[in-house]
């Protein structure tokens, strides 16, 4: 409902509808809760649509959100909106080479901030490696985001289903695993063959595809100031940097009576007004000629 929106700037509690299922994400302050509401669950209502609940699968997973030293694959189950309407702006006239490595540290960023909202201690270096269905970014109209499709690797550990980047509430940037998929149901024939015998592998080479972010180059989240300047300035919430935002600008303006405009002194007429002007004789007076 919002409460711990000032506390928390990722959300614990996330839902996903994807392939016709819906997926209820916990993710640490939000796990037990999740567990509790689908010990009777019948239902779920969300307004425009409800959904009866035939079965429900439990998957609880505890040795997540760590570093290793080997690459784990993962693939963008829904679009990936790594591109804020700022940097947008920037990626659009970067060339191919260069777009690639800014989306790499973009996504690099995104796992560091993840990290950090967890509490985990990272090490050094945050490795990335993107393989893209296309550069050039899907449009999401409504907030003038760019998203991705396609896959990434990256030495860290993450759950399944959980949400990267921009527009995470409305289900944007899931992934899910490639190096564990006997769960994974969206296209059962395609992933067997990506997976077969793909191992995490120690692949730290020189790449022009793979990028190091150092975690101490990664500025830390900017919390939302709770006051109002009293010249009415703009709020920005951000999540890391001017090129990593899951909030956009938020803008309050401040109210401004209008001034009242000049008006000029009205004149009266000292003229002795007739009382008997709105009658019928008063009205032949004034038309005579």
């Amino acid at each position: 409902d919002g409460r711990y929106r000032d506390k928390f700037l990722y959300p614990r509690v996330q839902v996903k509808i994807l392939n016709e299922q819906i997926y209820l994400v916990g993710i640490k302050d939000g796990a037990d809760p999740v567990l509790s509401i689908t010990k009777d669950f019948e239902l779920l209502n969300f307004g425009n649509i409800t959904f009866n609940i035939l079965d429900v699968e439990l998957e609880e997973n505890i040795d997540q959100f760590k570093h290793v030293d080997q690459l784990l694959r993962y693939r963008f189950v829904s679009p990936w909106i790594a591109l804020s309407k700022n940097t947008q702006n920037r990626y659009k006239f970067l060339k191919s080479k260069d777009r690639i490595a800014f989306l790499n540290r973009l996504l690099g960023q995104n796992i560091v901030f993840l990290a950090r909202e967890m509490d985990i201690d990272l090490n050094d270096k945050v490795y990335t490696k993107l393989k893209l269905n296309s550069l050039f970014p899907k449009p999401v109209y409504e907030n003038n985001w760019g998203s991705f499709s396609g896959e990434f690797q990256t030495n860290f550990v993450l759950p399944n289903y959980i949400g990267l980047g921009n527009g995470i509430t409305r289900g944007y940037g899931a992934i899910h695993g490639l190096y564990n998929p006997q769960d994974f149901k969206f296209d059962e024939d395609m992933l067997k063959s990506d997976v077969v015998d793909d191992k995490p592998k120690n692949t730290f080479d020189e790449d022009d595809t793979l990028l190091c972010v150092k975690v101490k180059n990664v500025p830390k989240p900017r919390r939302k100031s709770n006051s109002v300047s009293n010249e009415g300035k703009s709020k920005v919430k951000k999540v890391l940097s001017e090129e990593y935002e899951i909030e956009e600008k938020s803008v309050k303006k401040k109210k401004i009576k209008p001034k009242k405009k000049f008006q000029p002194e009205k004149k009266i007429s000292k003229t002795p007004v007739d009382n008997n002007f709105n009658t019928l004789d008063y009205h032949k007076k004034q038309h005579d000629i």
